[in-house]
């Protein structure tokens, strides 16, 4: 009888704001739409010149859950973190202003941790394109149901780097001594890996987050910048850190090969027409973060596996040829077997790479790729 008059947790949630007059109506309303009514939000109006401030304050007059904080620009980790500090309940979420929540995204996630009492718990998600809404194949992959889990069972959900698709229990988050990195983009994932490292988690497999991609927004046009290619150097490092803290070889290996690998194709597609100070770095964080064990053994497309080996050893002129060619393809990069031992490679014109100065790793196929 005690349970059917108890009230409904407490969440706190944040919503960092910056240039996002068009979008923070949508995302307000997605929030004021949920089925977990009790709840609280700050929104943190990052410096912004447009009317996003403006747009906030008439959503906090019109809804006392709602409260606002106006800062000087700092950047989405700064921002989060002001807005952590102002918000109070028993769990705590990040939503980003220019997206938008499913009606039931909230009670999904409070809901499986009041009944696991795991630490967090984390959605899928869909993005928001053109055409409609998509969940991504690697995202439904990694969101088979699991309940009390720890890194130890799921390590490749290590790959889920997002802030805004999970639900924290506040005084875990406390405890753990949580915050989001500041000064440096891609500030999700160093958070989300000491959370996983050091948590309970509950994994979903319901949508509970739709992420818009903007045509033209930063995310989509600045990852050719030496300073953006530095930040994500950084928080790569800085997330590797925690995982080789934990001491696990296994966690380990998948979190370098699985994970950490898993977005370098972007990169080697923008080497044609990059500075040369930007391949340099490029070449420098490659080194760095797999020089001893090689792209050759991570989870990338062999065309791209290819593209690190050649990176590591400073063939420029043959991953601009390489990826050049890539994009005339039409379907996967053609393939060639070994009479002698029936192996599986890539084949590659010998205008673009000559084959026999590549080590065989570096073009070798997988059973599941031939």
């Amino acid at each position: 009888m005690k349970r059917l008059f108890s009230r409904a947790p407490l969440l706190g949630v944040v919503i960092p704001a910056w240039g996002v007059e068009d979008y923070l109506d949508d995302c307000v309303r997605s929030l004021l739409a949920q089925t977990h009514r009790r709840w609280e939000a700050v929104i943190v109006d990052d410096g912004s010149t447009d009317r996003t401030g403006e747009i906030a304050d008439e959503w906090a007059h019109r809804d006392n859950r709602i409260s606002v904080i106006h800062s000087v620009n700092g950047g989405l980790g700064a921002a989060r973190n002001l807005g952590m500090q102002h918000v109070r309940g028993d769990y705590l979420a990040f939503l980003d202003s220019d997206d938008v929540l499913p009606p039931t995204a909230y009670a999904d996630l409070v809901g499986a941790l009041e009944g696991s009492g795991s630490d967090f718990a984390t959605g899928s998600i869909v993005l928001w394109e053109a055409d409609g809404l998509v969940e991504p194949p690697w995202m439904r992959r990694l969101h088979r149901p699991l309940r009390g889990a720890r890194i130890d069972d799921r390590p490749e959900i290590l790959g889920d780097v997002f802030a805004w698709n999970k639900v924290w229990r506040r005084g875990f988050w406390d405890d753990a001594g949580l915050e989001w990195p500041e000064g440096v983009r891609y500030e999700d994932q160093p958070t989300t890996t000491r959370s996983f490292l050091r948590g309970s988690f509950d994994v979903l497999d319901e949508v509970v987050y739709n992420w818009r991609i903007r045509e033209g927004s930063i995310t989509q046009t600045r990852a050719s910048s030496v300073q953006d290619l530095a930040d994500r150097w950084e928080t790569k490092r800085q997330s590797l850190a925690s995982v080789q803290a934990y001491g696990s070889a296994e966690v380990e290996e998948v979190f370098v090969d699985r994970v950490l690998a898993g977005d370098l194709w972007r990169y080697f597609l923008l080497v044609p027409g990059a500075p040369e100070e930007w391949w340099r770095l490029l070449r420098a964080g490659v080194l760095e973060l797999w020089g001893t064990r090689s792209l050759v053994h991570s989870g990338l497309p062999p065309v791209h596996r290819l593209a690190g080996w050649l990176v590591a050893e400073d063939r420029r002129p043959e991953v601009v040829a390489l990826m050049e060619w890539v994009a005339t393809l039409d379907g996967p990069a053609p393939r060639a077997q070994d009479v002698a031992t029936g192996a599986w490679r890539l084949s590659v014109p010998h205008s673009v790479v000559d084959e026999t100065t590549v080590a065989p790793e570096a073009l070798a196929l997988r059973d599941h790729e031939v």
